[in-house]
């Protein structure tokens, strides 16, 4: 096999649901398709799936209706093995076993052509060693779709060190072929996507077993914090909860990273059947088995009265100037808050209103807001030069530089300022909330927002309660985020609370990996947007936070933890060092045109 062969007849092994979507692709993307499953009811729920899916890709004016007879008539399903004699390729979806998966590549090597290539649908185990079960292993390789595969771009195409270049090149050219990105990758477990995804959906797993954040807190703040399409426990309802555990297992067998071992509650889950969405019930319950509506059960929150607010709170102190206190004194202006904004210096709080006046002023110009509710809403801040100003108000919030001495400073001074009853919060993102609480004389009043830049548009934010913070706090903050139309979530006093917590390692790994050579940027970056739905690549949004901001974030979690799988990348170090910080500086992990 020296040169590219078109591959025109395609054999899909499996007919679940991933099997299925694959036999769709290829059908409409005009390959005759050989279905193969040992049950004759799952090849015809396959093809009644097939039929129904491209109905409504009729109906939604995706394909003509003679372009889905065509599709149609080019599916065939087959109970026997035998059936993909004739196939130039075949693609097998059989369960995550070495076991099953090997008897299956052994038996192939006697009813396909010599020529034909072999391609594993595997996201977990090693495809060299499945490829080393056949006599050809050349022409085995790792075809790994994402699901849904109708809907999903990416194709991850993955070598053995057996595996010949034009096996590789005739499989990519069909992904092209197929309307999808194919990404080239090598063979390790979980290989880009799932490599990162995983520890990522582990950590959250492990999260709430802790019983940090609630499974709602923990979904709600990676969407609303990230951008992401779905929460990470949702996600592994999705994807299921015994498929992790087996991806889980073999990352943690080959890295030895405790990111990777697999959650005490994966297994507890699995092993109860409680799989997800195709058993009715995982992390969350679900109307019934392969449903993705999500009903009430045991652990469903309901309103008991508690996120009531117990203090009023008519004025705010924001303290800062930066782009942060600008947003966050916006915000509570629009909500009709008024806002003492403080700053180190009259110009600087000056400054600080004129930013928020040209943000109002770009809300007008795009008709989000009417040029009188502007100008009442600019009018309802005060800048002032001095924290003296915060006398009155009802809840002061610093927004200030990411130094505990300084916010530590700036709560002396609030304690010193602001009236008995005042709450007093922090928007810290990755220090202690209670060092800052033990600063005062009344701890009980201090509480962490966490808001989310830019702040006039990002909807979360992360309540953080220490354990000296009092209830009425908690509450009447609760209370406030609601009413200047925030979702608040609860987590405790602890390094990166939920978002950070999760978002960076996840970026971590991803720099390990270009470190290490597994792969590209661009392809990493590539394979997260297109195979994880994600709004940003992991390496546009470090070049976009800042390597600085974000080797400080790591440090952070490291020291916390204590987990060797946290230690900053060093090539994250030494790009900081050299000054390359991302796109305010230029460069990063990539170079950026000089404003």
């Amino acid at each position: 096999m020296d040169t590219p062969t078109p591959l025109n007849t395609v054999a899909v092994i499996g007919l679940g649901t991933m099997g299925t979507g694959i036999t769709e692709v290829l059908a409409r993307a005009g390959r005759e398709v050989i279905g193969i499953d040992i049950s004759e009811a799952a090849g015809a729920r396959a093809v009644a799936a097939v039929e129904a899916s491209t109905a409504r890709a009729v109906r939604r004016e995706q394909l003509t209706e003679d372009e889905r007879r065509d599709a149609l008539a080019r599916v065939r399903t087959f109970t026997d093995l035998q059936a993909a004699a004739d196939a130039d390729l075949v693609i097998e979806v059989a369960p995550e076993s070495y076991e099953i998966k090997q008897q299956l590549i052994r038996e192939l090597d006697g009813v396909v052509r010599p020529e034909t290539i072999i391609a594993t649908g595997t996201n977990a185990l090693s495809v060299t060693r499945l490829a080393a079960e056949s006599q050809r292993p050349e022409r085995v390789l790792g075809l790994h779709f994402f699901n849904p595969a109708p809907a999903m771009k990416l194709v991850e195409v993955v070598s053995s060190v057996l595996t010949a270049p034009a096996a590789v090149a005739s499989v990519t050219d069909l992904a092209h072929a197929l309307g999808k990105e194919p990404v080239a990758v090598g063979d390790r477990p979980g290989f880009v996507a799932d490599g990162l995804l995983f520890g990522y959906l582990n950590q959250a797993a492990a999260m709430y077993e802790a019983k940090y954040a609630s499974r709602e807190d923990i979904d709600a703040a990676m969407k609303l914090g990230c951008g992401l399409p779905m929460g990470p426990l949702a996600l592994l309802d999705l994807v299921g909860v015994d498929t992790a555990r087996t991806v889980l297992d073999a990352m943690y067998a080959e890295s030895h990273d405790r990111l990777h071992a697999p959650a005490p509650i994966l297994k507890q889950l699995s092993e109860a059947g409680l799989t997800g969405r195709k058993s009715g019930r995982g992390f969350y319950s679900y109307e019934e088995p392969g449903s993705s509506v999500v009903v009430p059960d045991a652990l469903t929150p309901r309103e008991d009265g508690r996120q009531s607010g117990g203090r009023t709170i008519r004025s705010v102190g924001v303290a800062g100037s930066g782009t942060m206190a600008s947003g966050i004194a916006e915000v509570f202006a629009k909500a009709g808050y008024d806002v003492v904004l403080a700053a180190r210096s009259e110009e600087k709080a000056q400054k600080a209103k004129a930013r928020i006046g040209k943000s109002l002023s770009r809300s007008v110009d795009k008709g989000r807001m009417t040029a009188e509710t502007a100008a009442k809403t600019l009018d309802r801040i005060t800048p002032a030069g001095t924290y003296d100003a915060f006398a009155d108000v009802d809840l002061a919030l610093e927004a200030v530089a990411e130094d505990l001495e300084i916010k530590q400073q700036l709560f002396a001074a609030f304690d010193k300022v602001c009236k008995p009853g005042a709450i007093l919060a922090t928007t810290t993102s990755s220090l202690p909330v209670v060092a800052c609480a033990r600063a005062t004389s009344r701890p009980g009043d201090v509480i962490g927002m966490h808001f989310f830049n830019p702040a006039p548009a990002m909807k979360l934010v992360e309540v953080v309660r220490t354990v000296l913070t009092d209830d009425d706090v908690h509450a009447t903050v609760r209370q406030v985020c609601s009413t200047i139309k925030k979702h608040p979530v609860d987590c405790g006093d602890r390094a990166g609370f939920i978002v950070n917590a999760l978002l960076f390692p996840y970026l971590n790994n991803a720099v390990k990996m270009v470190q290490e050579h597994y792969a590209t940027l661009d392809d990493i970056d590539a394979a997260m947007k297109l195979g994880g739905g994600y709004p940003m690549g992991p390496f546009e949004l470090l070049d976009v936070v800042g390597l600085d901001v974000s080797l400080a974030i790591e440090k952070v979690l490291h020291r916390e933890f204590r987990d060797p799988g946290l230690a900053p990348a060093p090539l994250l170090e030494h790009l900081v060092a050299a000054g390359c910080l991302g796109r305010k500086t230029g460069r990063g992990f990539r170079e950026y045109a000089r404003r």
